[in-house]
């Protein structure tokens, strides 16, 4: 085993590995229950939901660590769902059985571009301005439907939106949840948005906010509402609105797992010569993972930032993974615990993760005109839209208008100007 994993080279252990893969898991075991929570929004039975989080989290972990030999553990990634469940289902009207056949597409299509190598074609393409804009955008989003199942935002039929009762019962909890968990994630708690979530969970039980659980450990709920349902509506995608969603989500998880992979193996002293080896079976197990996920019945799968406390408590291969993805497996048992996460008790942590995906603002050049529109377009039309994929849409049709003005048409990728087309045609015929 450690001549598989390569301790010697890398100067790690069994012990360092399997801190570092608890370590992990222990980050990112919030999404075992905000996701089900998330995607039950979209119509999905959320036990169903929870069983497919974990296996498609401990599988598609386990294949990074095994194949890939990363110490990088994947899961459905937040903002995929946030897409999947509050524009796709609830904005576009689209059945969330639609979706998740999208899901499943965009997985396909991601294999397909890592086997022939498109993906470094795609990368060199998209300027990175629009990447950070939408990473920015999407972090916004997050952040705003936190704040309205907080109760902090509320509709407001004259100005749309207005500052909720703060004094509620649940939005107290929620804005309790939201200070706890600031606190733990300033004094850098590992596993601090999963421990705020506890604490808000068990003080709003104490505050009859939050039900009672049936118990602790129970039986693995079952797959049959979601499993294998993807298949039965691929015929449905074949509309230029549903090409845009699958575009979106091959967008945002693709961009989204390259920094990631590329974050974290700077972190681990892995890249070498400013190159990421083994990226291809890296972005493989990835899109593996997503194709997985979708069969099971939850949205995108993708590689977590969260790896990265892992890799700051000593893990530096795929054993690393490997252990992770022994706990995602083992919290299958741990359904009953589903029935505490309420809206108060996920808000905190979609507000937060918010504020952590918009930290790439300052790397977009707003003092130039012609990039800080499109940027900004993408940025803000995310959450006043209550669409993801219009955002991008708006960004991607602007940057080539913004450019070609400019003067520099001719340092505009070829893809770019299909792209514009394509979401042209979006538009036109979502209008």
């Amino acid at each position: 085993m450690d001549r598989f994993f390569r301790f010697q080279e890398h100067n790690t252990t069994y012990r360092k590995e399997t801190i570092a893969g608890l370590t992990t898991f222990l980050s990112m075991a919030y999404i075992l229950f905000v996701n089900p929570a998330v995607l039950a929004d979209a119509g999905m039975d959320q036990g169903a939901v929870f069983t497919a989080t974990a296996l498609a989290a401990a599988l598609g972990t386990l294949i990074m660590g095994v194949l890939a030999g990363y110490p990088i553990a994947l899961a459905p990634g937040m903002g995929l769902n946030a897409f999947f469940t509050y524009s796709v289902v609830t904005v576009m009207g689209v059945p969330w059985e639609t979706a998740l056949a999208g899901v499943l597409v965009s997985g396909i299509i991601f294999i397909i571009i890592t086997i022939f190598k498109i993906r470094e074609m795609i990368i060199n393409a998209i300027p990175m301005e629009l990447k950070y804009a939408a990473a920015s955008g999407i972090g916004l989003f997050i952040a705003f439907i936190g704040l309205q199942s907080a109760g902090i935002v509320q509709n407001n039929d004259s100005t749309l939106v207005q500052l909720g009762d703060l004094l509620a019962g649940p939005t107290l909890l929620a804005v309790f949840g939201l200070i706890i968990t600031v606190i733990l994630m300033v004094r850098n708690v590992t596993g601090g948005i999963f421990y705020g979530m506890v604490i808000t969970a068990i003080v709003g039980m104490i505050f009859n906010q939050v039900p009672l659980p049936s118990g602790i450990v129970g039986s693995v709920p079952s797959l049959e509402p979601t499993f294998g349902v993807a298949f039965g509506h691929l015929g449905d995608l074949f509309t230029i609105d549903m090409l845009v969603v699958v575009l979106t989500f091959l967008f945002v998880d693709f961009f989204d797992t390259a920094g990631t992979l590329i974050a974290v193996a700077t972190q681990a002293g892995i890249m070498k010569d400013n190159k990421l080896p083994r990226a291809g079976k890296a972005l493989f197990a990835d899109s593996s993972a997503t194709v997985l996920g979708a069969v099971l019945g939850t949205s995108t799968t993708t590689a977590y930032i969260e790896s990265s406390s892992g890799v700051a408590a000593g893990g530096r291969t795929g054993f690393t993974s490997v252990v992770t993805a022994l706990f995602f497996l083992l919290a299958l048992f741990f359904s009953p615990l589903l029935a505490v996460v309420t809206p108060s008790v996920t808000a905190p942590v979609l507000i937060i993760v918010g504020v952590l995906m918009v930290s790439v603002l300052g790397n977009i050049e707003w003092k130039r005109f012609e990039i800080a529109v499109p940027a900004f377009l993408t940025i803000i039309a995310m959450p006043l839209t209550y669409s993801i994929a219009t955002g991008i849409a708006l960004g991607f049709v602007m940057y080539p208008i913004t450019m070609v003005v400019k003067g520099e048409g001719k340092n505009i990728h070829p893809i770019m100007y299909g792209l514009f087309f394509v979401f042209i045609a979006y538009f036109v015929f979502l209008a």
